[in-house]
């Protein structure tokens, strides 16, 4: 961890070029770009009945229609294509292939993303396929969801099925995308579907979502071929205590445990941490929780870690007195739910760094990805990684000459990229960088009114538009360098 007083490692930045073979991507989620809800098959998520719920989302949007890219994902590839994409990190959707989350695989639903798959490797850009971004079938949650044990079980026959399908075209799998905003944003705050509040449910789903990423992992084993590269996208949180007293140091390591190694403790290391153990065994009974083999399942062998990684977070102790300029851990970047997503530390303050922000109101802070990719680096050696998210949302417009002018994405972009590059210089096994997102689309709860995009989309006609962020993009591809950020 780093102290939130300086934010900055001291770190080469000599080496100025990204590897060779360095792959570049951009990444989006099913849910939030595919539309085409109630077609061949489809059956409801818990994000369909979610942002149908009044009050769930900003202004009711849905992501009935979203970009359309069920119907157009031919000329999003031809996008993907002018951009010099080496890779696209796509998700599935769960209720598109199987509806209910149990029994025979919809046919029509696999369809297309084996069409999807093969317009990919038409344009020679590597699929690379997320089996899980937080659309969990209705059924299943109407079932009990990520805190029923046989939900992980359901996750593993699902991943057989897309294994079956894709497995002879697509080589780089992801099981899990942010875990974390299942578990605690869906189930301990409330913000996420499915909605509900509940910390001892939060962990269950926690438990279960790790569980489910070993039995994944097992699935593409016996599945795929031997080169296959199986991987896990955690939004793991480059927590800073306000100060190095103890009592701040102490808040960062509880926010760490119950942010961070309660999936990477389990999934790398074979065992939850004993502080996070003990700080939540009033929330949830472990040794019931935990059935004979499920460690050993979790910390099956993967070949890559993905890291998310948009803004840092900055912690301290609840003070005596008045806290100046401190949030609720939603208002910090986790929107504004009924208690903290952060299971048994309503105590802990979350403070917001000074300078420049993104739309969402996130502090822009690149150090935070060189910490924490350095971090990973040291505490799990020979572990390759992969930035499998990162970007920035602005208030972005379209000129009456139907430009759109983005120079805050661009200069974020430099910034986050650079970031990389000063951890591979450090010794980090960086292997790759997705954008998010390729365009703009459904931001869940924030509805249509973010735009991460590389691409803007007119919502009325579904038209993309390249941002200036998609050309400089596109250079910084080309040269395998950073140029200027007037380029």
């Amino acid at each position: 961890m780093t102290s939130a007083r300086t934010g900055v490692s001291p770190v080469d930045t000599t080496a100025a070029a990204f590897p060779a073979d360095f792959l570049w991507g951009a990444a989006t989620a099913a849910y939030q770009i595919e539309g085409a809800v109630d077609v061949d098959g489809r059956a409801p998520s818990i994000w369909d009945t979610f942002s149908r719920t009044p009050g769930r989302t900003a202004g009711g949007d849905t992501g009935d229609r979203a970009t359309e890219h069920y119907h157009r994902y031919r000329q999003d590839v031809r996008l993907m294509s002018e951009l010099g994409l080496g890779a696209y990190r796509f998700s599935v959707s769960w209720s598109r292939v199987q509806p209910t989350g149990r029994g025979p695989a919809v046919e029509r639903g696999l369809d297309f993303y084996r069409r999807l798959v093969d317009e990919l490797l038409e344009h020679r850009i590597e699929p690379a396929v997320t089996l899980y971004h937080w659309d969990l079938p209705q059924d299943l949650e109407d079932l009990g969801g990520w805190p029923v044990r046989d939900t992980a079980r359901r996750f593993a026959d699902y991943t057989a099925l897309v294994a079956d399908a894709l497995g002879d075209r697509v080589s780089l799998w992801t099981t899990l995308n942010e875990p974390w905003c299942s578990a605690f944003l869906g189930y301990g705050s409330g913000v996420h579907a499915p909605g509900r509040a509940d910390w001892t449910a939060a962990l269950r789903a926690a438990h279960h979502l790790n569980l489910g990423h070993g039995l994944a992992v097992e699935a593409l084993r016996a599945a795929l071929p031997r080169d296959a590269r199986i991987a896990v996208s955690l939004n793991l949180h480059e927590v800073r205590p306000l100060s190095e007293s103890v009592a701040d140091r102490e808040a960062a390591r509880r926010i760490d445990a119950v942010g961070n190694r309660v999936f990477t403790g389990p999934m790398l290391n074979g065992g939850y941490p004993v502080d996070l153990v003990v700080d939540t065994a009033h929330l949830v009974d472990w040794p019931t929780l935990i059935h004979d083999g499920d460690l050993a399942t979790i910390a099956r062998p993967i070949d890559l870690l993905g890291i998310n990684y948009y803004t840092p977070t900055v912690v301290s102790a609840l003070p005596d007195g008045p806290a100046p300029d401190t949030a609720a851990a939603g208002e910090a970047g986790h929107g504004d739910g009924a208690q903290s997503p952060f299971a048994g530390c309503a105590d802990v303050l979350f403070h917001r760094a000074p300078g420049e922000r993104t739309a969402m109101g996130w502090p822009i802070d690149p150090s935070g990805l060189t910490d924490l990719l350095l971090r990973l680096h040291r505490e799990h050696p020979g572990l390759p990684l992969l930035v499998t998210e990162n970007g920035a949302a602005f208030d972005d417009r379209l000129t009456p000459e139907g430009a759109v002018h983005d120079p805050q994405r661009i200069e974020y972009l430099r910034g986050h990229l650079d970031a990389v590059r000063r951890a591979i210089a450090a010794g980090a096994d960086v292997r790759g960088y997705f954008l998010w997102s390729l365009m703009d689309n459904f931001e869940w709860a924030y509805g249509y009114g973010k735009r991460f995009g590389l691409y803007y989309v007119d919502y009325a006609t579904q038209a993309r538009i390249a941002k200036d962020s998609a050309r400089w993009y596109a250079e910084v591809i080309r040269r395998g360098t950073l140029p200027d950020l007037g380029v």
